[in-house]
């Protein structure tokens, strides 16, 4: 059997955003994925649904894998034959041990490559207004481990340089050693006032700094109840400018926002979410039911091209749609002369996923408003009109079109079901205010919701709920809920964007 490749990859230092092109790319053609516990979880979604996804998280005083397991686990994947990808939290070499692992793998004659990534301490300065070096102030910068080998019998640290160093210092891993490091620096004739900073959870919507003099950083640290995975940065860069810290200005910094979509969809939203700054929580409320198998749609399906119109009212139903028909070995095609009305630019744009550029698009994203305004687009008077959609939609579209002498077949391809979540979590952070928004991108998101969480604690919680348009709002007020802002545009861009003209707004 032919060998395999082995790929230490780089993940960034926390932002799934900041993976490098390269990585993201190795990612999709993995057949093994071996990852530790400073990589963003997000990034696995790149991995294609056969890949085998290890966890391989080494943490203080509990390691899932010994350095020597993980040797050996990614020597064996690659004897096996497959692609493997190494994922690591920063960058793969600096101080996370990959040049072990580069070592073992070419002891074992395992070809390997190694992908950089932005190591930690750059994600955290960037993502704080610190600036590392500086002509003004820093013309250099020593990265440092705060935790050296536990096995080591004499430190490699020389202190004595350190305290003199004339730029800035960064430590790795030195939240539990705070103290020492400080009085070390001290000790050895570094003034007691140089500026510090730790930086938890960098580049991340839950990021945190805490600044303090050198001879005050420990105490400060632990008064704020910082943890670990955290920067230390020491020296006159360790002040941050304001002016330059662009991150903690984005407009849902900090906010816990619930989604409520399917797996899939959550996903979606959560990217956009976390783009804004938000800490996105997902919890799927629905699962989509494919319906693709009922005579009434294999009926149509075999005469789809003898439609005047096609009407796909979601993406979901794109996405249902082109999985069936694929599976039979068809395509675009099975169109023919039958033209495609779409709601929405999401729906739009995941028909020209598979080459199909909609015919029409109403400018308000309803049934309503599509069945209005094609309507005026065209005379639909004897128009054949395929709807494929939701078993639970509205029948309002059907009945408009009905209105205007179309002949309709409304046929339902999918249907969502109410997901079990953990409620549990969920209701317990809601009562302990560590979630500020709730959204909602249909009326089954909030069926399925609130049939796992009762109403009266979202009334108490104090936090606020966000529509994705009328008909979602109308079945929250139903339950005597207010509803803060309620999307322009009725799409998860629009949703994100209400939320933050909201925050804006305050």
């Amino acid at each position: 059997m032919k060998k395999g490749k082995v790929y230490l990859v780089g993940a960034g230092p926390g932002d799934a955003g900041l993976i490098t092109v390269r990585g993201a790319e190795l990612l999709r053609i993995a057949d093994c994925i071996v990852y530790d516990r400073l990589a963003n979880p997000l990034l696995l979604r790149y991995a294609k649904p056969d890949a085998e996804v290890i966890e391989a998280g080494k943490r203080a005083g509990s390691h899932s894998y010994k350095q020597h397991e993980i040797n050996e686990l990614l020597i064996e994947k690659a004897m096996h034959g497959k692609a493997v990808v190494r994922l690591k939290g920063g960058d793969p070499c600096i101080f996370g041990r990959g040049a072990e692992e580069a070592m073992s793998l070419a002891d074992a004659n395992i070809e390997f490559e190694l992908v950089p990534g932005i190591t930690a301490a750059v994600g955290a300065a960037e993502y704080t207004g610190i600036m590392l070096t500086h002509r003004d102030y820093s013309s250099a910068v020593a990265f440092i481990t705060g935790h050296e080998a536990d096995d080591k019998q004499k430190s490699g640290i020389d202190w004595r340089t350190l305290a003199r160093f004339g730029g800035t210092l960064v430590f790795y891993m030195g939240v539990g050693n705070l103290e020492s490091i400080a009085k070390e620096l001290m000790k050895n004739g570094m003034s007691d006032d140089m500026p510090s900073a730790v930086i938890a959870d960098a580049t991340l919507p839950s990021q945190r700094i805490v600044t303090a003099k050198l001879a005050d950083i420990a105490q400060a640290c632990m008064d704020e109840n910082i943890e670990p995975p955290a920067i230390l940065i020491i020296g006159r860069a360790a002040q941050p400018d304001q002016r330059l810290d662009w991150f903690v200005r984005k407009p849902l910094l900090g906010q816990g926002i619930v989604v409520t979509r399917d797996t899939e969809g959550n996903a979606e939203l959560a990217e956009k979410i976390s783009r804004q700054g938000g800490l996105a929580i997902e919890f799927a409320a629905i699962e989509l039911k494919c319906l693709t198998d009922t005579s009434d749609f294999q009926r149509a399906l075999k005469h789809i091209g003898n439609y005047d119109w096609v009407v796909f009212t979601s993406s979901n139903g794109v996405a249902v749609f082109f999985e069936t028909i694929g599976k039979s070995g068809k395509d675009a095609r099975i169109f023919r002369k039958a033209r495609i009305a779409a709601i929405g630019s999401i729906t739009a744009s995941r028909l020209k996923d598979f080459g199909i550029r909609a015919d029409f698009v109403p400018d308000i994203y309803t049934g309503k408003e599509l069945g209005k305004q094609l309507a005026r687009f065209e005379d639909l008077s004897k128009s054949k009109i395929l709807l494929l959609r939701s078993a639970i939609a509205s029948k309002e579209l059907a009945d408009k079109l009905k209105k205007t002498g179309a002949v309709v077949d409304d046929i339902a391809i999918y249907t969502t079901e109410t997901s079990k979540g953990d409620a549990m979590h969920i209701a317990e952070a809601m009562r302990k205010g560590r979630i500020n928004w709730l959204t909602f991108t249909s009326s089954s998101t909030v069926r399925g919701f609130f049939e796992q969480i009762e109403a009266d604690i979202v009334k108490s919680s104090g936090l606020r709920i966000a529509s994705i348009g009328p008909a979602t709002s109308e079945q929250l007020k139903k339950l005597g809920l207010k509803v803060a802002v309620e999307a322009n545009s009725h799409t998860a861009d629009g949703l994100v964007d209400a939320m933050c003209k909201y925050k804006k707004a305050k």
